[in-house]
């Protein structure tokens, strides 16, 4: 059986050629699937352009939570649901053709149990995006501790066994494609073009992108915590060499004025100190979030085509 888990933020008007495509291509495979549409606290009318699907296919299962948790949090909630052998990750703005997924099933059956989407080339996308996404991808995969590929985003497949291991990691601030790298096993990528959205604009600008990799990075990276260590002795030994220098200055007869170097002293050292103050509280308030221990997401309903009433579920720790 193949699962295919899609978040949902305000993509009305791309819903109905997301589930004729997703379904022709799935149909096409042989395969017993089901086809999970996470409704991430949608605005628009998204939730019902779903249900109004369900008379037409009967493998759609609508997954809507209470609010809006974020794509990665939705992600992890259709995760959690999905009962395929394996299991296709994707976003729902079609810029991440459905046609690729038969290329992912014959991979998965040659005994890869992640098989990623590398992104070759990105249409309809502005220079100054791409070459965000170009520098998001490099610094990621630069400073974190794991092997994570360039250019790939959350398109991916993943056999039964990966997607076990990820329902049991509950961090909060999520970065799905470095949890899926860390877990490891036999992974592989697959090229492809990228097209341009369906409709709509996108959901990731340059503010979320920045914030995204700010949780990459302190989630499999410790390397922020090391530049404030080295920054802080780098400046406490020049502070110490300028003391020396001015000591000696003095014993020698010079009259220093000292404004001007007193003052860049303490706005470079008041800096130094908000910078490393900053880079603490980010670690020290992902640690606060972890101990409160709150669920993950909370579902409001799940929906399936074909069944006579929605079963409305509440979710402890994510579980569903």
């Amino acid at each position: 059986m193949i699962s295919v888990v899609v978040p949902l933020f305000n993509e009305e008007a791309t819903v109905p050629e997301l589930v004729r495509r997703l379904d022709a291509t799935l149909r096409s495979t042989g395969h017993r699937y089901e086809i999970i549409l996470v409704n991430d606290g949608s605005r628009d009318g998204t939730r019902e352009a779903v249900r109004a699907l369900f008379a037409c296919y009967q493998s759609l299962v609508l997954v809507d939570l209470s609010r809006n948790f974020g794509h990665q949090i939705a992600a992890t909630a259709g995760l959690d649901r999905a009962r395929g052998d394996a299991v296709v990750l994707m976003d729902g703005d079609l810029q991440d053709p459905p046609e690729l997924i038969p290329a992912m099933l014959e991979q998965w059956r040659e005994g890869y149990d992640v098989v990623y989407a590398v992104r070759r080339s990105r249409r309809g996308e502005s220079r100054f995006k791409i070459w965000t996404a170009a520098l998001f991808y490099r610094l990621t995969a630069r400073l974190t501790n794991v092997s994570i590929p360039v250019d790939v985003g959350d398109f991916r497949l993943m056999s039964r066994r990966v997607v076990d291991v990820l329902k049991g990691m509950r961090e909060r601030h999520r970065f799905l494609r470095g949890l899926v790298s860390w877990v490891g096993y036999k992974q592989i990528g697959i090229p492809y073009d990228r097209d341009v959205r369906f409709a709509g604009s996108t959901h990731y600008p340059v503010g979320k992108m920045l914030k995204f990799a700010l949780d990459g990075i302190t989630a499999f990276s410790e390397v922020p915590l090391r530049v404030a260590t080295y920054l802080g002795f780098s400046i406490a030994a020049f502070a110490f060499v300028y003391g020396v220098v001015v000591l000696i200055l003095n014993a020698l007869g010079y009259n220093l004025p000292g404004y001007t170097s007193t003052m860049l002293a303490i706005l470079l050292l008041g800096g130094v100190q908000l910078v490393t103050i900053g880079i603490l509280g980010e670690y020290v308030g992902r640690i606060y979030d972890e101990i409160k221990e709150r669920p993950l997401y909370l579902i409001a309903s799940v929906e399936q085509a074909g069944a006579s009433a929605a079963s409305a579920e509440a979710a402890t720790h994510g579980d569903t």
